[in-house]
């Protein structure tokens, strides 16, 4: 059983950033992938970065490549999303999630992200 937990959400202006800690306990298996998803109000969630834990190789979303970078500290167990050149169309809940095989199987509870004009 992994448990996942996010901080670092807040209201920004555009143009800030904002850095988005994930927080896992339980064992994460050099297999994993670690992915970033949001969800706006009315809109489906979408994907927006994951990182495959042992290799380190990271996959993007096209609306985010450039300005967020999605990194990881094996020692503290924690996935990390920096967010620069925040827009606001950025807006949304930010969910962390683990993907042990085929599926993201493991969420955490969401994180609040605001970006104003």
């Amino acid at each position: 059983q992994v448990q996942l937990v996010e901080s670092g959400g807040g209201l920004v202006q555009a143009g800030g950033s904002l850095r988005l800690s994930c927080a896992a306990s339980g064992r994460i298996l050099s297999t994993y992938t670690m992915g970033w998803f949001r969800q706006a109000p009315g809109k489906e969630r979408e994907f927006v970065a994951a990182m495959w834990w042992s290799r380190g190789s990271t996959n993007y979303a096209d609306s985010v490549k450039g300005r967020f970078t999605i990194s990881r500290d094996n020692a503290k167990n924690t996935v990390y999303l920096q967010m620069n050149s925040l827009k606001p169309e950025d807006t949304a809940v930010y969910f962390c999630a683990a993907r042990p095989v085929r599926e993201y199987k493991y969420w955490g509870q969401g994180t609040q992200v605001t970006v104003s004009s």
